[in-house]
């Protein structure tokens, strides 16, 4: 027997599940510690957490949200107070105040508002790096197309520096192990967080009251829990248990009562107001009660007697069905709903009165059907139950949806959502998701949150209140349903019934089945699956936050359907994907959720769950040692990026920001005392390097996110200072100065980090930190020393620009450095080699820069005021024509006074790049002359006189200026050019702007022309172009040889084009020859059909054309050749004649016409014009020599007359090229000598292969000697195919043209006579064995000797066997030439067959008496004849067959008979067979098939236009011989009505209608009924289908 504990109360020191090796810190308010902590042992970094704490607040009040009390060790929230209330008693709900509310548990919880998945940390960022060392643009080609770029603008993503630890995702194990999480946030049980999701306490004191042996012996065991504010289990006594939250059984309802006859407990639920608790019981009786008085039920309804279910005036649940469950409707205690476990649902309304017997109670069937009586069923039902059902509970915010009495009810196939008030309706139906897998497990779950006001502090909703949900789910795919109040329109009646329209929102699939859903707030779902997996859901996004496995609570289940709807499952069907495999547990009864706390009911206790909210998630961090994870995860949330409402944080910013805030710094300091080991307590040393950049990473991002950079600086810059480990503090800092985040630095700071990056030689990262920092709070003298030592000039313009607003005091000071330096002990001039350290070259930039309104280094955009300013200062020290400064010039004894000092030293130093600079700045307004300080008068007198001098520079005043400084002697050649390159392009630019003297240009434009470089020859070009557009010289044409001699062709192409004359421009065109291009394209412009050229001008194009042949050829021969020969096909002569020392030339050129790469016509063919006969001959001739393998593809693709016989047959026999010539001498008629050419050479290539076998021996390359005999072998059998095709064109020709002639002509021959076609044949088959003969004669001399050895090179059989093959082959076309099918001329063409073999016999006995050595080949003919012939024979007697088979088979299932189309007959109307027609049906099948005629042999339908026995369609004829007898088409016996009547057997046609035979005989018209004697006889018609 178990003893009940001493426990009183429910409280976070219970839990069961605390790990045994955390060795928590609990301290009470008292300062007292609990625990078995060592006193002398060191502090912890909770203890120093809460010594910062002390230190830095005192002693406060820890009402707040997430604050921490004590020593950091037992944290409570604002609801953490509010359950605490719950726990003590003190919140009972009255129904009294505000209206009661079955939901408002949600209003204690902070957290009922969506939030953002996934936290994550904020150190994972990483920070891109500025680029590396770059350097000025030097003077080189196309001056004005560059930009210049400073460093520090380039894309950031060329750096050469090192990422920084500081921005490495992982920590170390004993620093962060929450880096974690980042990796595998999105999954659900990866994380291992050292935090529990779900804070579980047993309850103790009531699990030992209600599940010891006592108290099962005397209430039962615990089958349903319900939680409010109280909590009852209700028990398989049929009792139900009610306990305070002190676990205090304070009432058991039930004993005395007939609750206790009604079998156990299956559902429970209490009112809205707390007062009331009903119960379904498993024999389906209900039972209401008042807690106060248990003594006797408010109502009681019993179930209804299975007599009584069909009563249309009685409506309830059937005795022994179990309520399964059961809820409230409202506020009213007489208003309840029920469902049971054999698919029922009612509403059930009980009238005022004095007791449970006095009252009327009205029930209404809302869901499923009773039961038939009686074991005959006619129709198959589905299985259904009531596998998930709730009521809507009340929220805090009165909506109409409160007065309807909304239901949810979710079966094996259906959501339906009912209205009970005042009528029961159905207001929405789902279905099934289709996503469910076929055949699954069969679970359902819903779970009802009601509309609850919104709080002020609440911006992530817009609206007084939030809307009703329901979070339903099918199996594993979870839906949450939105309900919406259609408006109701203005007049409409006030008793109207609103309409509601229910929307998904949000679809969520778990990996298993759902057995259970719970509100844990307006924001967060709790789910379990059916491997008791604990999931918690943010509503917003419909994503996992957290899960637990609850595998070992252990909790109740039960199976409550399976029996039910066993068919689903036992008889399922394979073809139906909607069904399930198996039924799941139903878990519902033990999983309730109240006021943001779980409560489960176990096998063997009862268990209370709560979150773990933020606070207590910072402390398992802290505990557990990882001070690095606890700081960003705190920064995560203050920033908003964690599970908001799921560790109870608020949505809106202001609130959480001054609830994080404070915390996170007192652990930023605690971990600061912890890692340094600066406590007085701490026995700890200092960690390493790489956990102290990591805390002060996670530093950085916390103070960056709460905005407090002066703890950043003063208090944690402090610590690493003062333990001498400030480089790794400013080595993260570097990092996040190039990303932007911080620009202000302290001086004391900002002074050790120059001293750190000096120290480690980064100049360059110096130079560019100090660009991106604010230089207001930097010492400018220092930093002008630092950047001027170390040659810092980017940085140095940064600063004197943006913190004293001075652009040109070291602009001068860098300009004249050289000089001032030349008395330095060091070598300047070797110092200054390299571009990064001469400061001239960062001048360019940095004057391209803020003349068009950017910072220098940055590129950042200036502001509109500043920019002016800026670029008037540089325009007045650069043009003022006032300054006029002593200084002192090389080429000079002593100092002189010149004017525009400053731009002269500037040009002298690199023009070209001051020109580029100022061809930039020429693109900004400032220089339109319209600036608005100048129209204002008021603002110019508040202008020094630099500031308006440089304000009224311009464009035009700019060249003038530079005109009259760039001339020579001063400046060189190369500087002018490059000045009038300048001019050049921005008059064209900018006409509107400049205005310049025709003679100025003129002088301009033969500059341009005069150039000394061939560097700049194309910018030159390109100026000139320019000026053209502009500029139009009063003498053109005398320029003309100017531009020519500057090679300006582009411009002079120009010029002709415009001025029509096309000869001077294809000259000019052939002149260029770097542009081959352009004189194509000119050619192709001038000849082309639709040019405006006249007849003139074309034969001047054709000129020009013939004068520059080998110009032409030599810019590109085939585009040459496709050009004339599309254009100017009569051109073809004088270009060949150019190319008449070059074959190859030729042969390129003549491909190009006659076989074009790409086709000139549409069709792809050549053009016949293009087909000159010489052309093609010469074609002929060089193809020979240069692609011999084609030659005979070409000749093939001519026609007859194409090509002379006698002009390429040489050249065609010289290569070697037989079938070329062949087919040439065959085209031309020449049959007979092509025939003995063709043989001729078979000999010399059988001659070729007996030389190489009887050598082949003495060889010492056998590789060679076998590909040679291989390429032999191939050429004998090309050429005998070759001769194949010949003979039998000339067979086809001789057959086509002459017809009966020919054969009249054969009789009239003598029989040994051969006609021309028989000798080629002859003469064919003669030459094809002569070689085979005599390779044969080689083969067998040698196989006794040097051939029979196994290292003879040549694969002597495969030889042989080739040349038996082509025999054969020969043969083979010879017999099908001469052989057709039959015909009146059959005789005649078998007889051409044996001639040619006799003679051809005779001809071999001539040449060798005996012919044993044929005898081989001829019998290897003879027997691959026969060969076919028995395969042949075979396949016909297999085809035959497998015809037959097929054929009967078809003819047997045609016998068989027709299915009927119904199951009526199509007269009557009667059913002939199928279910419902009747008991008598089998015994007449007996009958029939005890007389043998069940088979229906004694009828035969036939067809009249088949014959009397035939096997026709449509129509049937029925030889009778008595009654009984049966069709053969029929599908059973003769029917015997229900009321009687022998209608007679039926009949199916062919179209599958049936009828009865008498039925049939009655719609015959009248006078057709045939006598007695002629039924045998009788045909019917489908009338149906006549």
């Amino acid at each position: 027997m178990s003893t009940v504990q001493n426990e009183t109360d429910i409280g976070p020191e219970e839990s069961d599940t605390d790990t045994e090796g955390a060795q928590y810190l609990k301290t009470g308010n008292d300062g007292s510690t609990r625990g078995s902590r060592d006193v002398e042992a060191p502090p912890t970094i909770v203890e120093i957490l809460e010594d910062v704490r002390q230190e830095e607040q005192g002693e406060r009040d820890t009402a707040a949200n997430g604050k921490f009390s004590g020593v950091y060790g037992n944290i409570l929230n604002e609801e953490e107070k509010e359950i605490s209330k719950v726990i003590n008693g003190d919140v009972l709900a009255s129904p009294g105040k505000e209206g009661p509310s079955s939901a408002d548990g949600s209003l204690s919880n902070p957290d009922d508002t969506p939030s953002i998945q996934n936290s994550v940390l904020s150190s994972s960022r990483k920070y891109p790096h500025l680029s590396g060392r770059g350097h000025s643009p030097s003077p080189s080609l196309r001056p004005f197309d560059r930009r210049f770029q400073a460093r520090l603008s380039q894309s950031p993503l060329n750096s050469p520096r090192p990422i920084s630890p500081a921005f490495l995702t992982a920590h170390s194990r004993h620093a962060s192990a929450l880096s974690q999480l980042v990796q595998d946030s999105g999954d659900v049980d990866t994380p291992d967080a050292p935090w529990e999701v779900v804070r579980w306490t047993k309850l103790r004191k009531m699990s030992g009251q209600a599940f010891s042996e006592i108290g099962k012996r005397k209430f039962g065991r615990s089958t349903c829990i319900a939680v409010s504010a109280s909590i009852a289990l209700g028990t398989s006594k049929g009792m139900i248990l009610i306990f305070d939250y002190h676990q205090t059984l304070q009432t058991i309802i039930g004993p005395g009562t007939q609750a206790v006859e009604s079998g156990s407990v299956t559902s429970i639920t209490f009112s809205a107001d707390h007062s009331a608790i009903a119960g379904g019981h498993a024999n389906g009786a209900i039972f209401t009660w008042e807690i106060t008085r248990p003594a006797k039920p408010l109502l009681q309804i019993p179930p209804n007697d299975q007599s009584r279910v069909n009563a249309s005036d009685h409506d309830g649940h059937v005795s022994g069905a179990a309520v399964l469950h059961i809820g409230f409707l409202g506020t009213r205690h007489t208003a309840i709903v029920s469902a049971d476990d054999k698919g029922m649902a009612f509403s059930h309304f009980a009238s005022r009165g004095m007791g449970a017997f006095s009252r009327s109670i009205r029930t209404t069937r809302l869901l499923g059907r009773y039961p038939e009586p009686g074991l005959a069923v006619t129709r198959s039902k589905k299985p259904s139950s009531v596998l998930a059902f709730a009521p809507l509970p009340l929220g805090n915010a009165m909506l109409t949806t409160d007065e309807m009495g909304l239901v949810a009810m979710l079966t094996p196939y259906l959501l339906v959502i009912v209205s009970t008030i005042p009528i029961a309706q159905t207001q929405h139906k789902a279905s099934r998701p289709k996503e469910l897998a076929a055949h699954s497990t069969m679970s359902a779950a819903l779970a009802w949150f009601p509309a609850m006001k919104i709080s002020a502090d609440d911006t992530a909703i817009h609206a007084p209140s939030s809307l009703t949900k329901l979070a339903y789910c099918w199996s594993n795919i979870l839906t949450v349903l939105d309900v919406h109040e259609a408006e109701v329109p203005e007049g409409s009646a006030k008793d109207k019934s609103p309409e509601l329209r229910f929307i998904p929102r949000k679809r969520w699939k778990a990996d298993e089945a759902i057995v259970a859903i719970q509100w844990l707030s307006r924001s967060v779902l709790s789910v379990i699956t059916v491997s008791q997996q604990l999931i918690i859901l943010e509503d917003s996004v419909l994503q996992v936050t957290d899960s637990s496995d609850m595998i070992k609570k252990h909790i109740y289940h039960v199976d409550l359907f399976s029996q039910q709807l066993s068919q689903l499952v036992e008889k399922l069907d394979e073809e139906d994907t909607s069904m399930h495999g198996v039924v799941a547990d139903a878990f519902y009864m033990s999983f309730k959720a109240y006021k943001g706390r779980l409560f489960l009911l176990g096998f063997s206790d009862v268990s209370m769950g709560t979150m773990s909210n933020w606070a207590d998630r910072l402390l398992a961090l802290m505990e557990e040692g990882n001070f690095i994870g606890a700081i960003e995860l705190a920064t995560s949330y203050y920033n908003g990026e964690g599970d908001k409402a799921t560790v109870g944080l608020p949505e809106d910013d202001a609130s959480r920001h001054s609830v994080v805030q404070e915390k996170l710094t007192e652990m930023m300091s605690a971990s600061l005392k912890y890692a340094f080991g600066r406590n007085q307590k701490a026995g700890t040393s200092k960690l390493g390097d790489r956990q102290l950049e990591e805390l002060a990473t996670a530093c950085f991002n916390a103070c960056l996110s709460i905005e407090d950079m002066d703890f950043l600086f003063d208090d944690v810059y402090t610590w690493y200072s003062d333990d001498k480990v400030e480089g790794l503090f400013l080595h993260i800092l570097e990092g996040y100065i190039t990303n932007g985040s911080i620009r202000i630095l302290p001086p004391s700071v900002l002074k050790d980090l120059v001293g750190h990056f000096i120290e480690g030689g980064r100049d360059s990262e110096l130079e560019e930190t100090l660009c991106l920092l604010n230089p207001e709070t930097m010492d400018i003298d220092q930093i002008t020393s630092l950047c001027k030592k170390h040659r810092l000039y980017d940085a140095l313009f940064y600063v004197w620009n943006q913190a004293l607003g001075d652009y040109t005091t070291i602009l001068k000071d860098l300009l004249y450095l050289k000089e001032d330096e030349t008395n330095d002990s060091r070598s300047d001039r070797d110092l200054f080699r390299t571009e990064s350290a001469n400061p001239t070259s960062k001048v360019f930039p940095y004057l391209s820069y803020i003349l068009t309104g950017r910072i220098y280094p940055t590129g950042e955009a200036m502001e509109e005021a500043m920019a002016t300013m800026a670029k008037a200062e540089i325009y007045d020290f650069l043009f003022s024509s006032g300054r006029r400064d002593t200084v002192i010039n090389q080429n000079l004894p002593n100092k002189i006074t010149l004017s525009l000092p400053h731009l002269r030293h500037i040009l002298k130093e690199d023009a070209s790049s001051f020109l580029s600079m100022l061809n930039e700045a020429f693109e900004d307004s400032f220089l339109n002359g319209s600036n608005e300080v100048l129209q204002s008068q008021q603002r110019i007198a508040e202008l020094s006189e630099e500031q308006r001098f440089g304000l009224s520079v311009n464009r035009q005043f700019i060249i003038s200026i530079l005109l009259e400084v760039i001339l020579p002697p001063d400046f060189d050649e190369e500087d002018v050019i490059y000045l009038d390159m300048f001019v050049a392009r921005n008059i064209a630019k900018f006409s509107q702007f400049v205005l310049l003297p025709g003679s100025t240009l003129q002088r301009v434009m033969v500059e341009l022309c005069t150039y000394s470089s061939e560097e700049t020859a194309e910018d030159c070009q390109l100026s000139v172009e320019y000026l053209l557009s502009v500029f139009q010289p009063p003498d053109l044409p005398s320029m003309i040889p100017i531009l020519s001699d500057a090679h300006f062709y582009r411009i002079i192409k120009l010029i002709y084009s415009s001025e029509k004359k096309y000869a001077l421009l294809l000259t000019t065109c052939f002149e260029d020859r770097e542009n081959s291009q352009a004189l194509f394209d000119c050619i192709t412009d001038c000849l082309k059909p639709n040019s405006e050229l006249s007849p003139k001008q074309i034969e001047d194009i054709h000129s020009v054309i013939i004068e520059n042949a080998s110009n032409l050829v030599e810019a590109g021969l085939t585009h040459a050749a496709s050009i004339i020969d599309a254009f100017a096909p009569e051109l073809h002569t004088f270009l060949l004649e150019t190319l008449s020392d070059d074959d190859h030339a030729q042969f390129q050129y003549l491909r190009e016409v006659l076989e074009p790469s790409e086709p000139k016509t549409p069709t792809g063919t050549t053009p016949r014009a293009s087909l000159n006969q010489n052309f093609v001959e010469q074609y002929v001739r060089l193809q020979c020599d240069y692609d011999p393998h084609h030659v005979n593809d070409y000749i093939g693709s001519l026609q007859p007359g194409d090509l002379r016989l006698e002009s390429v047959l040489p050249a065609l026999e010289s290569s070697g090229i037989i079938d070329a010539a062949v087919v040439v001498m065959a085209r031309e008629g020449k049959i007979r000598e092509a025939i003995d050419r063709l043989t001729q050479y078979l000999r010399t290539l059988g001659a070729a292969l007996i030389g190489l076998l009887d050598g082949a021996h003495e060889t010492p390359d056998a590789a060679n000697a076998q590909e040679t005999s291989n390429d032999l072998m191939k050429s004998l059998q090309k050429y005998i195919r070759i001769g194949v095709w010949l003979c039998q064109s000339q067979t086809k020709s001789v057959a086509n043209t002459k017809g009966k002639a020919m054969a009249t002509s054969r009789r009239a021959l003598k029989p040994d006579t051969l006609s021309l076609d028989e000798e080629l044949w002859l003469d064919l088959v003669s030459s094809v064995v002569q070689v085979t003969r005599d390779v044969g004669d080689i083969l067998e001399t040698g196989l006794d000797t040097e051939m029979a050895t196994i290292s003879y090179p040549i694969n002597t059989s495969k030889v042989l066997s080739s040349l038996r093959t082509m025999v054969q082959e020969t043969f083979t076309a010879l017999l099908t030439a001469t052989t057709v099918p039959p015909s009146n001329d059959v005789r005649q063409k078998d007889l051409s067959f044996l001639r040619i073999f006799r003679a051809f016999l005779d001809r071999v006995s001539l040449s060798s008496p005996s012919i044993s050595n044929l005898r081989a080949v001829l019998s290897a003919i003879f027997s691959a004849y026969s060969y076919e012939e028995s395969l042949l024979d075979l396949a016909n007697r297999l085809l035959d067959k497998d015809l037959f088979v097929h054929v009967a088979e078809v003819s047997l299932m045609r016998r068989r008979g027709w299915r009927p189309l119904g199951q009526s007959c199509e007269g009557c109307g009667r059913r002939v067979w199928g279910p419902g027609v009747g008991g008598g049906i089998w015994d007449a099948w007996v009958e029939a098939s005890q007389d043998g005629s069940a088979d229906g042999s004694n009828i035969k339908a036939t067809r009249p236009s088949a014959g009397p026995n035939g096997n026709g369609k449509g129509k049937a004829a029925a030889s009778i011989e008595d009654d009984m007898a049966e069709p053969e088409k029929t599908v059973g016996p003769e029917l015997e009505e229900r009321k009687g009547g022998n209608l007679g057997p039926l009949i199916v046609f062919a179209c599958r209608h049936v009828f009865h035979r008498r039925c049939l005989e009655s719609m015959k018209p009248r006078g057709d009924e045939p006598d007695v004697d002629g039924m045998e006889n009788l045909e019917f018609s489908c009338p149906i289908c006549i």
